[in-house]
């Protein structure tokens, strides 16, 4: 594992050996970290603040964390990646803690990094969400991912290539036994109207081609409610849908992956047109009232689909309208 410089690697120590959730003495970790039984006491108060871990404390029992962690870890990721997607990925980089998994990616495109370059992190410090917004990043409790990939295709050829993703995910997430995800336009994944999870794509490139994409991904997969607080709308977890809370974090990314980088080459080859079918039938809104919100103007009508580079099709005032930008939500009492 690649360690962040904003966690100490005393601290990672201690939380891996706190991670199967079992009470572990302060003596035994004091040995094993060959620190006082103070100063253990002291990092763990720590680990408190800076990483938001819960560590419960019991007298004549020792330590434990409040729930178990499984942390990333390459080997496995890799033991559950199909023979594409271990052909397809290049590099596979994972962070204890980094400010964002997009930003570092970026960063690396401009030092011309080969296609299929991945980093995921237990923990971000400035992950982002669409329009800037802050993606509450708690450690090792999520999936923060980004993914580089190298296209021929120009910028405008792009158009649509964030929807083909969430398909990608909605399917990996179907591969794992759950039921119920949709799609809302044009890059949240939901399940009963909550946020799972969210897509970001940041481009780059010449006009006429060839063009580098990072695609980020983060998906709630057990979130506190402590942590859910700071959230400015609802939200949920895997945690919380029927079959989720046992999936194994490693085998999520695993699963990802494997429709993801899938997914990067057959839009290359193939562009959104084949997935538009499968877009739509994980579309939350198709055939209802929906509001659409284009910078300060609130257009209402009814959600027709999507069109061939991604667009929004919205029954407006008795007019099919094309839109391609802008948030969408249920009309109040639709």
């Amino acid at each position: 594992m690649t360690e962040g410089a904003e966690i100490p690697e005393m601290h990672l120590q201690l939380v891996r050996m706190l991670a199967d959730g079992h009470f572990h003495s302060g003596e035994k970790l004091a040995e094993a970290m060959g620190l006082s039984r103070a100063a253990i006491w002291k990092h763990l108060s720590q680990i408190r603040d800076r990483m938001g871990i819960e560590v419960f404390a019991v007298r004549g029992k020792g330590y434990r964390l409040s729930e178990p962690l499984e942390l990333f870890q390459d080997s496995l990721i890799r033991t559950h990646l199909s023979d594409t997607a271990r052909d397809r990925l290049s590099k596979l980089e994972i962070f204890s803690s980094i400010d964002s998994t997009n930003s570092y990616l970026m960063e690396r495109v401009e030092k011309k990094s080969p296609s299929g370059h991945v980093c995921v992190a237990e923990q971000q410090t400035a992950g982002r969400g669409r329009r800037g917004r802050y993606w509450v990043s708690p450690f090792g409790n999520n999936i923060y991912l980004s993914l580089h990939w190298v296209f021929t295709l120009t910028l405008g050829e792009l158009s649509g290539l964030s929807l083909a993703a969430g398909v990608a995910v909605v399917k990996s997430l179907e591969s794992l036994g759950l039921d119920g995800i949709k799609l809302k336009w044009p890059n949240d994944v939901l399940w009963q109207n909550r946020k799972l999870a969210g897509l970001l794509l940041e481009v780059s490139g010449e006009q006429d081609g060839p063009s580098r994409v990072v695609l980020g991904l983060g998906l709630n997969s057990h979130m506190r409610q402590d942590h859910g607080m700071e959230i400015d709308q609802p939200w949920v977890d895997l945690s919380q849908i029927p079959g989720g809370k046992q999936i194994s974090r490693n085998r999520l990314v695993a699963a990802l992956l494997n429709e993801l980088l899938d997914t990067m080459a057959r839009f290359e080859a193939e562009g959104l047109n084949p997935l538009i079918p499968g877009w739509e039938s994980y579309d939350a809104y198709l055939g209802q009232p929906v509001v659409l919100q284009v910078g300060n103007r609130v257009i209402e009508g009814v959600h027709q689909g999507i069109d061939a580079n991604g667009a929004l099709l919205l029954l407006h005032e008795g007019r099919l309208q094309v839109y391609h930008g802008g948030e969408i939500s249920l009309r109040p009492g639709g």
